[in-house]
């Protein structure tokens, strides 16, 4: 009861026009920027903070938390038609919505974008809303091993992203952990793997990496390839342009998978959505009864990671609101807003500062209607991108990708690495090798090894640490099932046979 209250109060003051209004342009503007690449949530809620610090502190933070809500939304659209992904959760969303767009129901994609993040979004609020704190609790208990384990646990699902060959995306994978390697070394400050180069100091940026290995890599395997009909077909008829009851009955698990996952990977501080979306990913394909149909087009492919990306939202939230712990650089952001405005993150938040919380938690709700409302009227809109012809298309796509790089770190040599990982993405898919990994290596590769040295810190370099805890023994007994479940599948297809 004490929630419903405290939701009636936040409807009250969100409610009120000028927050309604802070609520619109902040998810138009999270929109927009989630569709442009090379500029995330983060880094849009950082230049946008200063025009707050005028502002009153309910309407300001509404307003960033509509953009860091919408760009979410707004992250899929390049995704799904150019095979782009605008932020680094929209990466796995290239997987499935891209080949549904090759196959003429991008329109479709859209829509179960859009719907999928809704939903999953709704129920992340509601989980926020009325059964936070007991889960917020159970996240403090993580630490380094346990975050390690966690880890682990997302390098197994390079199984579930191998395609035809294992070995293929172990190699792939190994490929991406290197990467993440590339820099000063955080615990000795000693650089590593740059080859003279200053500019590889700070390491990598993950927008250089996927843009490349995805939208160039998509460019240069159109240009090669000797089949016209590459170019892609455009929905035709409202009917192409939203998905089918087939379509939604499909995704009906996905949706639910997505919710709960990203939830609760949201509330870990340095998981994210990025990790939320692909764990989502790897579920919804190892509980399929078609798992040969992931990465060519399968609808709940595409709905789990979307998903999984808007329900991170609410579980990021929950540590920021309730405890002032940060979960991710958006919302170490957010905090130091409401630091700024003198609002006190933590348990006396409610207490304190009844407006701020409740006026944020049910702006949230609001926003999530604003942005589906927003949304699916413009599927048809984004779809008509599929009409520019391939000779224009291709330039347009390449010059928003190396302004994309360019504006992530600000020199021209990530320009060279963005065109240098876009031919090692099309040397790959040529050899048959999935790139899915290698993403998720270079993800993982950096909070892992984080993760693995301050544990051994901890235990002054025992590694027993990591199977003494409950949770992290958990965690890779879990990663250790899905590493051997190729293996039983393939020792039951043996008997299979032998007993016929």
């Amino acid at each position: 009861m004490e929630a419903l209250s405290g939701l009636a109060h936040g409807f009250g003051v969100a409610l009120q026009p000028a927050n309604i209004l802070w609520c619109f342009v902040g998810c138009f503007l999270g929109t927009v920027i989630g569709i442009l690449p090379g500029l995330g949530p983060a880094a849009t809620i950082a230049l946008l903070l200063p025009l707050t610090f005028s502002m009153d502190p309910t309407g300001g933070i509404i307003m960033l938390a509509g953009i860091y809500y919408g760009a979410k939304y707004g992250g899929s659209t390049t995704s799904i038609l150019l095979n782009m992904p605008g932020e680094a959760s929209s990466v796995v969303s290239c997987l499935d919505g891209y080949q549904m767009a090759r196959k003429g129901r991008a329109g479709a994609a859209l829509g179960i974008a859009a719907i999928a993040s809704f939903l999953a979004g709704t129920v992340g609020l509601l989980l926020l809303t009325f059964v936070a704190p007991p889960l917020a609790n159970f996240a403090l208990r993580f630490s380094s091993p346990e975050y390690f384990a966690l880890m682990v646990m997302g390098l197994s699902l390079v199984v579930l992203l191998s395609g035809i060959s294992i070995a293929k995306a172990v190699l792939s994978l190994v490929l991406g952990l290197w990467l993440s390697t590339i820099g000063i070394d955080l615990f000795t400050a000693q650089s590593r793997f740059v080859f003279g180069r200053s500019e590889l100091l700070g390491g990598i940026e993950f927008m250089t990496v996927a843009i490349g290995l995805f939208a160039i890599a998509e460019i240069l395997l159109n240009i090669a390839s000797k089949e016209k009909s590459e170019m892609l077909e455009v929905p035709r008829g409202l009917r192409n342009l939203m998905p089918s009851w087939a379509e939604l009955k499909a995704c009906r698990f996905a949706f639910v998978n997505g919710s709960i996952t990203g939830f609760i990977i949201g509330l870990l501080p340095g998981a994210g959505a990025t990790i939320a979306s692909f764990v989502a990913y790897g579920i919804e394909k190892a509980v399929s009864k078609h798992p040969e149909r992931f990465g060519h087009g399968a609808p709940e492919g595409l709905a789990a990671p979307e998903g999984a990306n808007n329900a991170d939202t609410g579980g990021a939230l929950l540590p920021l609101l309730t405890f002032g712990i940060p979960s991710g650089s958006s919302t170490a952001i957010l905090l130091s807003a409401l630091i700024l405005w003198g609002v006190r993150p933590g348990p006396l938040m409610i207490q304190e500062s009844p407006d701020v919380f409740w006026g944020l938690v049910a702006s949230l709700y609001i926003g999530n209607v604003v942005l589906l409302i927003m949304n699916l009227p413009m599927v048809g809109v984004f779809a008509q991108i599929l009409r520019v012809p391939i000779h224009i298309l291709h330039p347009t796509i390449l010059c928003v990708a190396v302004a994309g790089a360019y504006g992530a770190a600000g020199n021209l040599f990530d320009i060279g690495l963005l065109l240098g990982f876009g031919l090692l993405g099309f040397l790959l898919s040529k050899a048959s090798f999935p790139t899915a990994p290698l993403i998720l290596g270079f993800v993982l590769g950096e909070p892992m090894e984080r993760a693995i040295r301050q544990s051994l810190a901890m235990s002054d370099g025992d590694p027993s640490i990591l199977f003494s805890r409950p949770i992290s023994a958990f965690l890779l007994a879990v990663a250790v099932m899905i590493l051997i479940s190729p293996l039983w599948r393939k020792f039951r297809a043996l008997r299979s046979e032998a007993v016929a």
